[in-house]
């Protein structure tokens, strides 16, 4: 058997001998050396390139042994200290520091594959809404997420959806989000009623006009309570240069706590504390504002009754507004906050779906069994915390 090898290096430097460069008007010397050399059991032939002094090193060699290995090789290697070019697989680089250049390739590598998965489409990077394209070219997002959108634009009403951001991003992350909108909206209903005639029983149509509050408030929350906890892809653009740093950490935060990052991002615990407290924020003002709508509904019912029903003017009283509406604010900032973070994060994104991502009927069937347990959960939670602080 025979051996092979191929090689670019840099010429040897000393002063005895001169290197070719293209920076220079000197042509007298080639490019290259050539050496051959064999022995009874292989043979080789080399060729030594010199390069620009930029460059380190550059190599290709095919070599075939007496055994059976065939090893190909090839590297590009460009000086460091200071250069805005790393190594081509580590991408665009520091001064060649690793870590920055793991990083850019595998931006690099998932701005490839989703353009590969646009191309078969038959679709270009002008066609998909500017925040997925910016994406897309900085490398943020992987094929899949890509391959998603295109599945959800088939629809009219996902593709109707999709226009806009905040139910894009959650598609994007779950295609399943829609349908668990519908699962807590509908169940809602039917299983807080349950809840509060559990907790009522005889007193329940006595206390109807408050039983039905808290189902008209609960209704108003409940999209929230699951629009706001839901794991995203973020395709938020970044913060304006002279954004404070307050501004600039909850930004960063992810929307679930407990999310999936996609490949290529990281959330610090700090930033996962942060996506709780800023949900709960924001989950408060959803509750208030809610609670707000379902007391004024109900005092306009009390006092309708007592109009019609002059006997009943002393047995039900109207319930206080702004009592009500901050108690019911605390509970969503805190008790559903947490209840759907995990709900969301770890019970369906970490345990059920890497388990029947392939078996979507199944996958909405326990999805579906899980969110009636815990509003069910949540409701029989709130009387207790309302009657508890004296609001009902």
């Amino acid at each position: 058997m025979s051996s092979f090898a191929f090689s670019f290096t840099p010429a040897p430097s000393s002063s005895s001998s001169s290197t070719y460069s293209p920076f220079s008007s000197s042509k007298t010397n080639p490019p290259f050396f050539a050496s051959f050399s064999s022995s009874s059991s292989s043979s080789s032939f080399s060729l030594r390139l010199a390069s620009p002094p930029s460059f380190s090193s550059f190599s290709f060699g095919i070599n075939r042994r007496t055994d059976p290995a065939f090893v190909l090789h090839s590297t590009v290697e460009v000086a460091g200290g200071g250069g805005d070019h790393g190594s081509i697989g580590g991408g665009h680089g520091g001064g060649g520091h690793g870590g920055d250049d793991d990083g850019n390739a595998g931006e690099h590598g998932r701005k490839k594959e989703a353009m590969m998965v646009l191309a078969e489409a038959g679709r270009s990077l002008e066609s998909v809404p500017s925040d997925l394209a910016a994406a897309i070219k900085d490398g943020k997002i992987p094929a899949s997420v890509v391959s998603r959108f295109l599945e959800l634009e088939k629809n009219p009403f996902f593709r109707w959806l999709l226009q806009f951001g905040g139910f894009k991003e959650r598609l994007l992350a779950d295609d399943l989000f829609l349908a668990k909108v519908g699962m807590e909206c509908g169940v809602g209903i039917f299983t807080k009623t349950a809840a509060e005639y559990d907790r009522r029983r005889e007193k329940f149509f006595d206390e109807l006009e408050i039983v039905f509050a808290d189902v008209v408030m609960a209704i108003l929350a409940d999209f929230m309570l699951v629009y706001l906890p839901a794991p995203t892809v973020s395709l938020r653009p970044p913060l304006a240069i002279n954004a404070g740093p307050i501004a600039k950490f909850f930004h960063n935060c992810p929307d679930n706590a407990f999310q999936v990052a996609l490949s290529g991002t990281s959330y610090s615990l700090l930033q996962r504390f942060g996506a709780i407290a800023r949900n709960g924020a924001k989950l408060f003002a959803v509750g208030s504002a809610s609670s707000l709508v379902g007391t004024a509904v109900t005092n306009a019912l009390i006092n309708a009754k007592k109009a019609v029903d002059k006997s009943s003017s002393g047995e039900i009283e109207n319930v206080p507004i702004l009592s009500t509406s901050a108690a019911y604010g605390v509970y969503m900032g805190v008790s559903s906050n947490l209840r759907y973070q995990v709900l969301a994060g770890i019970i369906e994104q970490r345990i059920l779906e890497p388990l029947l991502h392939q078996h979507k009927l199944m996958l909405s069937a326990l999805c579906f069994a899980v969110r009636t347990g815990n509003t069910y959960l949540g409701s029989l939670l709130w009387v207790d915390y309302a009657r508890f602080i004296g609001v009902q």
